[in-house]
């Protein structure tokens, strides 16, 4: 078997930025996701008594539900569990805040 060095172009040209876009895509829902995880984190075991600022908690949730749209649209399974078990994990952190 040669090695055929168009093959391995056409690989790099076509598929690998899409598989690049995508992959930052992935980690830009996840890093959204970690924004308040460490304050959230402090506020349940009591070392800290300030919550996250409104305005990033609503900045942060508006754009995961428009990243999460643009999922839904596109069919994009990995990014809807991805963002929907976020969702969740997210809800129980600030029920836990709530209910403490």
């Amino acid at each position: 078997m040669k090695f055929d060095i168009n093959i391995a172009r056409d690989f790099v040209a076509n598929s690998l930025a899409r598989i690049s876009a995508d992959t930052l895509g992935w980690l830009a829902a996840i890093l959204l996701h970690a924004a308040t995880v460490p304050t959230m984190l402090a506020l349940i075991t009591g070392l800290s008594d300030r919550p996250p600022s409104l305005d990033l908690v609503l900045f942060m949730w508006s754009a995961l539900v428009l990243l999460f749209l643009r999922a839904i649209v596109l069919k994009d399974n990995l990014n809807i569990i991805t963002i929907g078990l976020g969702f969740i994990v997210q809800a129980v952190m600030m029920a836990l805040v709530l209910f403490k």
